[in-house]
């Protein structure tokens, strides 16, 4: 699975973070389920054809652990951040996205809604 690195051009996070880029049903379906730690320097990359709204939902399902999540439009602005909870059932961004970004529940203040974010393939 490729890595990439993301930076918010905004506010630079004090910490690099190096996510797998998941593009593919299956890595996509995988997501963070049956994981029960996530180092503060690593996270995934969820990656969608296009921005929406229900197909960047996602689940918590099967998740041992709350994460942070930023979801991304197609020209890299941060439209919603949460702290997801594990086992919760639904997140729905306030706006499509087509990048949902997982991280450790830690990184949660790296970025706010109307960052802008880049990807760059390692």
């Amino acid at each position: 699975m490729p890595q990439v690195s993301v930076k918010n051009l905004t506010k630079p996070p004090t910490a690099p973070l190096v996510v797998n880029y998941c593009d593919s049903f299956l890595s996509r379906l995988r997501g963070l389920t049956f994981r029960s730690s996530l180092p503060h320097q690593e996270g995934i990359l969820l990656v969608q054809s296009r921005d929406s709204r229900i197909d960047s939902a996602i689940h918590m399902l099967g998740v041992f652990m709350d994460l942070a999540v930023a979801w991304i439009d197609d020209t890299g602005e941060v439209v919603d951040v949460r702290l997801a909870r594990r086992w919760r059932p639904i997140y729905v961004p306030q706006r499509p996205a087509r990048y949902i970004l997982e991280m450790a529940s830690s990184r949660l203040k790296d970025f706010r809604i109307g960052d802008k974010v880049e990807f760059k393939q390692l």
